[in-house]
């Protein structure tokens, strides 16, 4: 009876988890943090300094001193964006520092609005999340700076696989710097390259520095169940692997320079990206780049945060030319291309502490979709291959259930003689339960270990964008949101209820008895916050159960008559 208290303990504390998750995120986003107040007013964004061994906090990239106008930051800035298109998005490039000032996925809908293309990157309407790039160097422009146009193509023509977008400016020694953005058919890559002519009469050891600039705001609707996941920058590289660098270390950092750094500032390989849901924008180098370049993630100011990486042009001579070009990703996390950019990219998909068995279900997932070409069909045969995975255990466990239903008589007659005496009643009832090779608990245990796996595909509903409006059959549109007109939670309740008929369980206190009836009712009522992949999942594996329990007791209730 105590493993009976312990399953439903845990069944309760599964259910409370993800509504003290859901009432801590709803906090958060009412009550933002204040510790971004207290830092200076003048933000700092623009990276300076080579790249050399750094020895403290104090180290990582320096500031130049620019007022909030200056950046952009308070205000839509008037100069001219050049807009371009392409087969998958459209991407604005504010000719003040050449930065990307907006980039609509054209194929993703927006969390808020299905008829609108996903912003993965905007400075307005409240968010701001921009990609910034620029020179390090006596003159040289960075993204402040004002460019001229050098090309006249738009949009990417039905013919070409690629085209460019050239910006030009001279440095204030003569030096003429030509900025390239390089668009893809089919890809969310964009290629950034910079070439620098050195027309001064002195060598020069330039660098270039790429980076992400965003504030603390969420662009993605989220389940009110759902547990936040991790918005910020990360740093990764063959040291450090992947490093999460939060919002508030970041302003810790910019407190305490003297605060270590939760990764290694210099490397030879390695990307930086920031992540949101479902969402990566990633500076990344292919594995074959080993060049050398400094990472940093740091607060800025009013509530911004700048995130990158440092490269160096090497030495460049006089009257010579030098280039360097770092792909930017802007997309969703697809995991098999993000495979494909750089090692390791796919990791932005959290699943959190589930990861061990979260990212084989979806590699199963992802396999079984690839042969069905449906993601809710997917997930009912990725249901029927784990049921089967553990028939052995579910086969005991019903036989187990079978049994007691068999001796079900028996056991009312022993509650009915020993109604006054529950000690006693205990005692008689293991000793049957002994006499009949009948674990009463024997369902439990099937269940507790399915449990994570439960968990895991939670995770993988919830962070895979993959999933991200699939649509099964019907009314079920997006296997990752709840179910519209809550039919999956009433059929999971049914099915339940059905289950329950088929197993009875020995529970002779009436608080207990009552509880467990109920409990279906309050897991429907719990799904109907869920993801309609995950209730599917759950029906779906009920009916096998159900199926598996109807079979064993008819072969038991056989044996039995054949015995008498």
């Amino acid at each position: 009876m105590d493993l009976q208290r312990l399953v439903l303990f845990g069944l309760f504390a599964f259910s409370a988890l993800f509504l003290w998750e859901a009432w801590q995120q709803e906090q958060r986003l009412k009550n933002p943090p204040a510790a971004e107040t207290t830092l200076p007013a003048t933000p700092a964004d623009v990276p300076t300094g080579q790249i050399s061994s750094p020895q403290s906090n104090a180290d990582i990239p320096g500031t130049t001193e620019v007022s909030s106008a200056q950046t952009g930051m308070n205000a839509q800035p008037d100069h001219p964006l050049i807009k371009i298109t392409t087969d998958l998005y459209t991407v604005e490039i504010d000719l003040l520092g050449g930065v990307i000032a907006n980039m609509a996925l054209l194929k993703q809908p927006d969390s808020f609005d299905k008829s609108k293309p996903y912003q993965v990157m905007q400075r307005e309407n409240g968010r701001y999340l921009i990609a910034q790039t620029g020179l390090i160097g006596n003159g040289l422009p960075n993204h402040h700076s004002p460019y001229q146009v050098l090309s006249e193509q738009r949009e990417l023509k039905n013919d070409e696989d690629q085209f460019q977008l050239k910006l030009g400016a001279t440095a204030a020694d003569g030096d003429r710097v030509e900025q390239t953005f390089t668009f893809h058919r089919d890809s969310y890559l964009i290629d950034v390259g910079y070439k620098i002519q050195n027309n001064s009469g002195a060598e020069q050891t330039p660098s270039a520095y790429f980076q992400f600039t965003r504030d603390r705001q969420e662009a993605s609707k989220r389940n009110a169940m759902a547990p936040s996941a991790y918005i910020g920058p990360v740093v990764y590289n063959e040291d450090n692997k992947f490093a999460k660098v939060n919002f508030d270390e970041m302003d810790k950092i910019a407190a305490d320079s003297s605060r270590k750094l939760p990764y290694t500032p210099e490397n030879n390989n390695g990307w930086v990206a920031m992540i949101e849901h479902y969402f990566v924008t990633a500076w990344a180098l292919p594995d074959n780049n080993q060049a050398d370049r400094r990472f940093f993630a740091r607060s800025i100011g009013n509530g911004k945060y700048s995130a990158g990486m440092i490269l160096p042009f090497g030495t460049i001579a006089p009257g010579q030319s030098s280039e360097i070009t770092v792909p930017l990703y802007a997309g969703p996390q697809e995991q098999d291309t993000l495979k494909g950019i750089a090692k390791d990219l796919n990791r932005v998909v959290d699943y959190g502490m589930f990861t061990v068995i979260a990212a084989p279900m979806f590699w199963l997932l992802n396999f079984l979709h690839s042969l069905i070409g449906n993601w809710g069909w997917a997930i009912i045969a990725m249901t029927v291959i784990i049921r089967l995975v553990f028939f052995p255990l579910n086969a005991a466990a019903a036989r187990s259930m079978a049994k007691m239903r068999v001796v079900a008589p028996k056991l009312k007659a022993l509650q009915e003689q020993f109604k006054e005496d529950k000690q006693q009643l205990q005692l008689k009832m293991m000793e049957m339960y002994k006499q009949e090779k009948i674990n009463p608990l024997g369902g439990c245990l099937p269940i507790l270990v399915q449990m994570p796996f439960f968990i895991a595909l939670y995770w993988v509903l919830l962070s895979a964008a993959e999933l991200r409006y699939a649509p099964w059959l019907g009314w079920i549109t997006d296997l990752s949101a709840p179910d519209p007109y809550f039919i999956l939670p009433a059929l999971y309740a049914l099915s339940a209820f059905l289950q329950m008929k088929l197993s009875p369980t020995p529970v002779t206190d009436p608080m207990q008895a009552r509880m467990l009836q109920l409990m279906p009712v309050m897991f429907a009522v719990l799904f109907i916050f869920f993801p309609s992949g995950l209730v599917l999942y759950w029906f779906v594996g009920n009916l096998f159960q159900i199926g598996q329990q109807w079979h064993m007791n008819r072969l038991l209730e056989r044996e039995a008559s054949t015995k008498n």
